[in-house]
């Protein structure tokens, strides 16, 4: 058995001088408050053990014989309170590693009888204490049953001991551990981040604790529903800052084993999940601000872009932020501090943990003289996001995995508002179609997707949470959360979810208890109408995947709906227990005027008035506030294009959008013909709105993609560059020449897209400005001549028709960088290069933190993939290193997904069809962690893709050919 590491008994003395005297207090203290929260909820997790059932992306073991086989805890124990003491080394010891150690007690009640304590615990090395990994005591001073055997079990990630007697119903017990674990760089648990600041290194210790990774901290009951309080203590050295979940109290100087060190004591958490908790030792420095309810708000960053000014901008948006979302929940902020904290090395963009939420650096830090108007934005859409957090999902806490899409997609829908009261001239909530909506409905179309909301037997496994952690569960929940306000109204759905936090506040839920609050706050609505219960309008969209399409025929007022499926020969595999059909809101005009809502709650029927004449035309799902996709007979379709092309504006801009992504997307399906689709394109030439051509383009890029192998791509690139061109002159003139810089918040954007979509379709103009503007800055590295929203797209063109020189100038300049948002453009930027070899070595320094970090090298190996030189040598690469890339990256890494996704969405031809199976077949013993769904769904798009090139690609190009004449 390895060697374990025991706590000086001077560090015990001095920890019991700042805070373990008072533990016997503390304990009595957290075991009445444990109860009194307890007593009252709904959705206890005690009382079920998971076996181990059939999950399609994961083999399937032989059925459990042992408590300690099961992934899920055992019902017996709940804990109460842990008092917690890490100190992190931030110099390698003696055999080269950075570690930690700590110990740990945690206090916990026996709810049932046992003689066994399963506790997680995960890569950590336990002292042995009398030939066992932990020490037992009973709370009352009573003597509990004698240790009988302990061990790791290395599989589920538990510490499993045996006792000699059972403890008692009833009884507080508490356990004590000492242990040491490697603070590694693999971005998990009690973690280690490197950055470069002066010629300096630097080390930070830092922790990402969602969704399994507490345990590799410290042992503990890591499961959402076993909430607790938690006593951190926080073991530095000199001339560091320690930070977490609350506020420092205390802080003293002392000497520990020959080494001069700090000690910082927090202030005790409110009762929270162990994901939530957040430990960071660093010489970072901060801002400061407060609220108008007194809650300090510090923003921390690496000491240099703290002092040019970087975290000012996110100081100034989380006090307002703060302050909507305390009126919008009607519930006062629940903590005494917000710390935000920008990482040099973090592999989520962030995370929620309550009191101090960690970001990327991109995602929090902001130069008013580097960065882009969309990196601004960013900043303000992940601060919002994280600060819903606060109250939804932190302060009441979603039972267990399984729910994840209503923590995450509440999340990702609230966040627009958030932004938007803090940033009202951005108009921001509209952009909710294009990154939310628009984006799910390529995902959920497939046979392979599933349900929001699965059965908690199904989730249970690391890999299987990780997996939760998708499109679906962000972007689909936050679509069918918006259609829920909308449809309620808000001020009916805002006050059932205050009426829920405020009920379950500190406690766990299931996602029917929002049902049941939102169901209250209707009967108390005399005017609100539904045609049944919120339970049963909301369950379709919530235990069945996939969405409908709703087909109006204005000839004769026939309404229908059918699940709609990219690849309508796919087979669906799934049962659905309201067989695919939904109760659909379908928000509607007629020759312009909104008419009132219609509820479509059967497959077929028929409404009159829905009926038109003349050239008279119907559009349904005004502003995309239904989460579903609309069809009509080909009459309303012309009258539609007709509408487009002689005066767009009448059509509310939403809606142009919708109505793009709607007939390309039923093209695709074999519900209209790709001409019709392509049709709608035609009045584009007059678009000047960014969300339409947003949605254009992305429609267009898949043909783009399914084209720029072969030989129609010329003719596909002649008509586009048609289209594009009007734009890229509104901009050069509404620029003075690209001078200035346009007033409104979405001309930035789509000046972005109209210089992007110009040079990617060949218009000489743009690319002659883009390398003359890169030349320039080659020529003075010193003075970079390019606008900040634009350096993304110069660099990436100049890059794209340049060579050797210009690539190796931009990796000096992103080896240089010293803002994150800089590099992060200059890291996408060298992915756009023709040039083989360039990109093959690049890929090479993906797997090397010394040249790509880790938190960035899966989207780098992505973004080569989106180059249609460098999807096959990136494809290559990941075949022929997978077991490496999945070993280092773990079976947990949330980037998976999108890896496989990226690398596989150009597939349209049998040969990688036959590979991408291989593939799945070669490394199945490996495994393939939350990329396994990607990779079914891979499978399923390049079938569909196969055959929707086989079936149009004639037709396109014959349509393209004479269009472009």
């Amino acid at each position: 058995m390895a060697k374990g590491f025991y706590i000086s008994k001077n560090l015990r003395l001095v920890g019991l001088l700042i805070g373990a005297a008072a533990l016997v207090t503390i304990i009595a203290l957290s075991v009445a408050y444990n109860r009194e929260k307890t007593k009252n909820m709904q959705c206890p997790v005690d009382g079920v053990v998971m076996t181990t059932t059939d999950v399609s992306s994961i083999p399937t073991p032989s059925t459990p014989k042992h408590p300690w086989d099961h992934y899920r805890l055992p019902d017996s124990l709940s804990p109460i309170s842990y008092n917690i003491t890490l100190w992190p080394r931030l110099q390698v010891n003696q055999d080269g590693l950075y570690v930690f150690t700590g110990e740990s007690a945690v206090v916990f009640e026996c709810r049932r009888p046992t003689d066994l304590i399963i506790i997680h615990c995960n890569k950590l090395n336990l002292t042995l204490v009398n030939g066992h990994h932990a020490r037992l005591t009973c709370l009352d001073g009573a003597v509990p049953p004698t240790i009988k055997n302990s061990w790791l079990q290395v599989e589920t990630e538990y510490l499993v001991i045996q006792l000699n007697g059972q403890l008692s119903a009833g009884k507080i017990y508490v356990l004590f551990t000492d242990f040491k674990g490697e603070l590694a760089d693999d971005l998990e648990g009690f973690y280690r981040s490197e950055y470069t600041e002066d010629g300096v290194k630097k080390v930070v210790a830092t922790s990402h604790m969602q969704a399994t990774y507490a345990r590799k901290a410290f042992p503990c009951f890591d499961e959402p529903a076993m909430k607790a309080v938690f006593h951190i203590l926080l073991i530095h050295d000199r001339g560091t800052v320690a930070l977490s979940n609350g506020l420092d109290v205390a802080t003293i100087n002392t000497t520990l084993n020959g080494t001069e060190v700090t000690m910082t004591r927090f202030e005790p958490t409110k009762r929270m999940s162990t994901y939530l908790l957040a430990f960071v030792v660093s010489d970072f420095d901060h801002v400061t601000g407060s609220t108008e309810s007194n809650v300090l708000v510090r923003i921390w960053a690496r000491r240099k872009a703290v002092a040019e000014g970087q975290g000012a901008y996110a100081l100034n948006v989380t006090g307002p932020i703060l302050r909507f979302y305390e009126r919008y929940y009607n519930v006062s902020y629940p903590l005494s501090k917000s710390d935000q904290i920008a990482l040099p090395d973090f592999g989520a963009g962030a995370m929620e943990n309550w009191g101090l939420i960690t970001y990327r650096e991109t995602a929090l830090l902001f130069d008013s003289e580097i960065s882009s108007m969309g990196n601004k934005e960013r900043v303000t859409s992940v601060v919002a996001h994280e600060l819903a957090h606060m109250w939804f999902g932190n302060l009441v806490t979603l039972r267990w995995w399984n729910d994840l899409w209503l923590n995450e997609g509440f999340a990702s829908y609230v966040e627009y508002l958030g932004a938007d009261y803090a940033e009202p001239t951005w108009n921001i909530k509209e952009q909710i179609i294009l990154y939310d909506v628009h984006k799910v409905f390529a995902v959920d179309a497939l046979a392979s997707s599933h349900p929001l909301s699965q059965k908690e037997e199904e989730i249970n496994r690391p890999a299987e949470i990780s997996e939760m952690f998708n499109t679906i569960s962000y972007s689909k929940g936050a679509a069918v959360l918006r259609m829920l306000s909308e449809f309620l109204s808000e001020p009916v759905f805002v006050r059932g979810l205050s009426s829920y936090l405020k009920e379950f506040a500190f406690n766990n839920t299931v996602y029917t208890d929002l049902w049941d609050h939102l169901q209250k706050a209707v009967a108390s609505t005399p005017d609100i109408s539904l045609p049944d219960t919120v339970h049963n309008i909301m369950n379709r969209w919530v235990l069945q995947m996939g969405f409908p399409v709703v087909t109006i025929d204005t000839t004769t007022g026939q309404i229908t709906q059918k699940h709609f499926l990219l690849d309508p020969d796919s087979v669906v595999d799934r049962p659905s227990p309201y067989n695919y059909t939904w109760f659909v809101p379908v928000i509607w005009m007629k020759g312009g005027v909104t008419q009132q809502p219609h509820w479509l709650l059967r497959t077929t029927e028929r409404q009159n008035i829905m009926r038109t004449s003349g050239t008279e035309w119907l559009l349904a799902n005004l502003k995309m506030s239904g989460y579903y996709r609309v069809n009509y007979n080909l009459e309303n379709w012309e009258h539609l294009i007709n509408q487009l092309n002689t005066d767009h504006l009448v059509i509310p801009v939403i809606n142009r959008a919708q109505i793009l992504d709607d007939t390309f997307n039923l093209a695709r399906a074999k519900i209209l013909t790709t001409t019709l689709a392509l049709r709608t394109t035609r009045y584009l030439s007059q678009e000047r709105d960014y969300i339409p051509w947003e949605s254009a383009i992305r429609n267009l890029n898949y043909f783009i993609l399914m084209f720029d192998r072969g030989p129609g791509y010329g003719v596909l690139q002649a008509y586009l560059k048609k289209q594009i061109t009007p734009l890229f002159e509104h901009f050069r003139t509404i620029t003075a020449n690209w001078t200035q810089v346009p007033v409104a918040h979405n001309d930035k954007y789509n000046q972005v897209n109209a210089i992007a979509f110009a040079c990617r379709m060949g218009l000489e103009d743009c690319r002659l400005l883009t390398r003359s503007w890169f030349r320039d800055w080659m020529r003075n590295p010193h003075s970079n001549p390019i606008h900040p929203n634009l350096k993304s797209i110069v660099y990436c063109n100049a890059i794209a028709t340049g060579g050797v020189e210009e690539w190796d100038f931009a990796w000096i300049m992103l080896r240089n960088a010293t803002v994150a948002s800089e590099a992060a453009k200059l890291r996408w930027a060298l992915t756009c290069t023709k040039v083989p070899w360039l990109l093959n070595r690049y890929l090479e320094y993906c797997l090397d933190p010394a040249q790509i970090r880790k938190q960035d090298a899966t989207s780098t190996i992505s973004n080569i993939a989106s180059n249609a030189v460098g999807m096959p040598l990136a494809w290559d690469f990941i075949r022929a290193r997978w077991s490496y890339i999945y070993a280092e990256y773990g079976e947990g890494s949330f980037s998976f997904s999108n890896l496989i996704s990226a690398v596989t969405r150009r597939f349209s031809t049998e040969f990688e069809l036959k590979q991408l199976k291989q593939f799945k077949e070669d490394y199945a013993q490996v495994g393939f962690g939350s990329g396994t769904q990607a990779l079914a769904q891979a499978i399923e798009r390049t079938n569909s893709n196969m055959k929707w090139v086989a079936e149009n690609q004639q037709n396109i190009i014959n349509w393209l050919t004479s269009e472009s004449r």
